[in-house]
């Protein structure tokens, strides 16, 4: 059975998706470094500026990029990780319940660290706003962490392959869910 293409992600979700891959990975690298720190401090803004699009995005762009398609409660996020224990885990066109929550977790930590290190750079606050940023900074490191092994395996569950969807924007159709 020929499985049919449907386009998921449009093209300014993946442009922003890859461009705040690369604003915190830089951002995160030139962390410790004085002489980088100019890179660093436009990175974080970068990284801002790229969710404040991605929110704006959330509430007019196409349909799988709309916070409307992915915006599941505890018992749909509950739901979907115990179907990923069974032999036809559910499948969803867009973000996954539990992927939606790790979106909604990044950006939150993504606007701390832009805001605690836009006052850590402004001398606003002290010692605290500096250990804020850098714990929200690792914390979303972390969660990055848990949302790339989220798309392996719900790659290797689906039998998609998660990170080409990103790049081309096009998933295949089977079984899904609305979402």
């Amino acid at each position: 059975m020929e499985k049919s293409m449907i386009r998921v992600w449009d093209l300014p979700v993946r442009i922003f998706h890859w461009l705040l891959v690369l604003s915190f990975t830089g951002a995160f690298v030139t962390a410790e470094s004085e002489r980088l720190r100019d890179v660093h401090v436009m990175l974080g803004y970068t990284v801002l500026g790229l969710l404040a699009f991605r929110f704006v995005w959330a509430l007019v762009g196409t349909r799988y990029a709309r916070l409307s398609s992915f915006a599941f409660g505890p018992r749909a996020v509950a739901d979907y990780l115990r179907s990923l224990l069974t032999t036809h885990p559910k499948h969803y066109l867009g973000h996954n319940p539990a992927g939606s929550w790790v979106i909604y977790l990044l950006v939150l930590l993504g606007i701390t660290a832009g805001a605690t290190g836009y006052a850590t750079y402004n001398d606003i606050g002290s010692d605290w706003m500096e250990d804020l940023h850098e714990g929200a900074a690792n914390a979303m490191l972390a969660l990055v962490f848990v949302h790339v092994a989220g798309v392996v395996v719900s790659s290797l569950l689906h039998r998609e392959n998660l990170v080409k969807a990103m790049v081309t924007g096009y998933k295949s159709r089977h079984d899904e869910h609305p979402g």
